[in-house]
Order: structure tokens, then C-alpha cells, then sequence
């Protein structure tokens, strides 16, 4: 019986499986262009596919590191008190905050600093014992990307850099010796001209910050900041201790489709990049800004969306997914972006699916 059932198949013709590409590369030109491009492709996805791994299994001994940006604007302009949205993130584990210096905030007036707001986020920082990555700069998170006071207006760059560095240092030395801070990133995404109200991209200007925060404050790190999904590999100067790069998974094409789009990378393409920064450039990444804030369509803001319009781009579901996205990159420094937003769907629109979410991953990161 056991031979009669093989005896039903033909044996297979190993000889001519041997023969095949050569029988298949004489073939027209069409067939061979095909063959030498699934080739290639197959070599590069591999290589790429290889490094991540690498990458992913390199990094996986060192603890993650979760946090969140936190931006008192912001939360304000969703009709949030502030202290009370940072205090509520320390509540459910938050230990590390990506906060701001916006320029146009603390130097209203020329030659006059108002450092109150930022002030008291450090000091809630320091009481929790938390961690502080300080954003300093001209460019920082959230729209409009450059913040200039209004007296800054129509002048030429000749004459505001050097007013902004002297900004920049007072920023610095605040806040240089605070047992919370642990870096600085400088400027914000600095390249991405696509994105912001933003002016001036040189080089020379982003070296000179550089050499200026490292002069007044060679103790802390300083992070430069890449943007979401650029192919290509960071040159020149400046060379920062770390880069940090964003990703946006879910987002409104407002250009073609006019609908939502999903970005399809996989997880372990962020440890690609990744891991060929570090092999190539001897610098380690992190997760600046990790999508986790519904993105509203036809430039509409938050609060002009309907609860079951933001869930198109991120619900539960989606933020835990998103999480886990993170993490599978294999980078285990991540700050997650839009933790006032969950604060807002919590406290006005009475939604706490987001906040337990985002609870639950950073009470086990404790």
C-alpha cells in the first residue's frame, strides 16, 4: 500500500529543475530584466532584513525607556489645565518628558526672559524623578515647527541668529544643573522643508548651535532629530551623541486620495535605519515622536473633529498596536506623541479608552 500511493505521483525531474534558469534566462529580454530585478530586490530586501535583525537582537538587553512629548500650548489649546495633564501622566507612570523652550513663549519682549512656565514642569519633573529631554532651538515640535517672538519679524538672519543664540544660552544655563535633565535635542526635524513655517535650513547655523550647547554644557547629550520615512543616511556636521527619528503610521493624504493612508513599513525597517546608523555613523537612535494622536482630516484641528472621525486614525486598538509597533523596532528609547490628546479624550470628551491604553504599557514599564 505505501508504495502504490507513491507510485501514483511522478517521480520529480531533478535534472530539469537544474536546467531551469538557464532555459528561463534565454528567453527574451523582458524575461531577463525581470530575473535580474527580482534578484536585486530579493539582495537588498534581504541585506535590509538582516541588519534590522541584528540590530533588534543587539539592543534587546538594554531596559525600554517610554516618554512622552508634553507641550503646555497644546494642551491649553484643548481647553486642558496644564499642570494638571502633566501631573495626571506622572500618575500613570509617565518618567520621561520631551519638553519645549519655545523662543516666541519665553523672549516676548527683547532682552526679557520669562521662564515660569518651564519652571514648573521641571519642577514636577524633579519631584517625580523623572527624566527631561530639553528641545532648544528655533525649530520644535508642533506647528508652526519655528516659533520667533514677533519682534524677530522681517529681520534678517544676520541679525536674529546671534539674538537667538543668546536666547539659546539662557535656556541652557537654567537649566544645565537640573537632576531631571538628561539631553537636549536641537532644533526639530532641522532638514524637513516640506513641513512648517520655517525659513532658513543652512547647515553652518545648525553647527553653530550645536558647538554652542555642547561649550556651555558638556555633560548632557544632544540628540538631532530626523524625519519620518526620509531614505537616505545623515552626513556633515554636526555629529550629535544620538539621532532620533520620527514615525507616523496613519495619517490624512490631503494631496491625492483625499483619505486616510497607512504607511506600510513594517516595524523592523525603523531597525534598519537604525542599525545602519549605527554600524555606519557609530550613533545610536531613538523614537522621537511616535504617532499616537488621531490625525484629523481636511486640516481640521482636534477639536473641530468628532470623537468617531478621530477613531479613523487612532483608536484603542491602534494605540496599543502602536506600542508594540515601537517596541518590535527594536530602538528602546521612545517618546510617544500626543499624550495631552489622550488627556483631552479622557477629561472633555469623556473617553478613557486611550488613557487605560496608555496606563496599562507605561505601568509595566515601571
Amino acid at each position: 500500500m505505501h508504495l502504490s500511493f507513491y507510485s501514483k505521483y511522478p517521480k520529480p525531474n531533478f535534472k530539469k529543475l537544474l536546467h531551469w534558469p538557464k532555459e528561463y534566462w534565454q528567453k527574451n529580454l523582458w524575461h531577463k530584466i525581470v530575473v535580474v530585478v527580482v534578484i536585486l530586490l530579493s539582495l537588498i530586501v534581504g541585506t535590509m532584513y538582516g541588519i534590522a535583525q541584528w540590530y533588534i537582537h543587539t539592543e534587546a538587553s538594554k531596559p525600554l525607556q517610554l516618554g512622552v512629548s508634553f507641550i503646555p500650548d497644546y494642551s491649553q489649546s484643548l481647553g486642558l489645565d496644564p499642570k494638571a495633564n502633566m501631573s495626571a501622566l506622572i500618575g500613570i507612570g509617565v518618567k520621561q518628558f520631551r519638553l519645549v523652550s519655545y523662543w516666541s513663549d519665553i523672549e516676548q519682549t527683547k532682552g526679557t526672559y520669562d521662564f515660569s512656565q518651564l519652571d514648573w514642569q521641571f519642577k514636577m519633573a524633579e519631584q517625580a524623578h523623572a527624566k527631561v529631554i530639553l528641545s532648544v532651538g528655533l525649530r520644535q515640535p508642533r506647528w508652526p515647527e519655528c516659533h520667533p517672538p514677533d519682534w524677530v519679524a522681517n529681520e534678517p538672519m544676520s541679525v536674529w541668529q546671534p539674538q537667538l543664540e543668546n536666547y539659546m544660552s539662557a535656556v541652557v544655563n537654567r537649566y544645565k544643573n537640573s537632576p531631571s535633565l538628561e539631553s537636549y535635542q536641537l532644533e526639530n526635524e532641522y532638514f524637513l522643508k516640506g513641513f512648517g513655517d520655517c525659513t532658513d535650513f543652512s547647515r553652518a547655523r545648525l553647527v553653530s548651535e550645536y558647538s554652542l550647547v555642547k561649550s556651555l554644557d558638556p555633560n548632557h547629550p544632544i540628540i538631532v532629530g530626523r524625519s519620518n520615512n526620509a531614505l537616505g543616511f545623515p552626513i556633515g556636521k554636526p555629529t550629535p551623541d544620538m539621532y532620533s527619528i520620527s514615525i507616523y503610521k496613519r495619517v490624512w493624504d490631503a494631496g491625492v486620495t483625499h483619505r486616510y493612508l497607512e504607511y506600510p513599513f513594517p516595524a523592523w525597517f525603523y531597525g534598519f535605519i537604525a542599525g545602519t546608523q549605527l554600524i555606519f555613523g557609530h550613533t545610536n537612535m531613538m523614537i522621537g515622536e511616535l504617532q499616537a494622536e488621531a490625525w484629523p482630516p481636511n486640516g481640521q484641528t482636534i477639536t473641530e473633529t468628532t470623537l468617531a472621525e478621530q477613531n479613523k486614525s487612532l483608536d484603542a486598538t491602534r494605540l496599543n498596536a502602536r506600542f508594540k509597533y515601537g517596541e518590535a523596532t527594536g530602538m528602546r528609547n521612545i517618546d510617544l506623541w500626543g499624550a495631552e490628546y489622550w488627556y483631552y479624550r479622557l477629561v472633555v470628551l469623556h473617553d478613557p479608552s486611550l488613557w487605560n491604553v496608555a496606563r496599562q504599557h507605561f505601568e509595566a514599564n515601571q
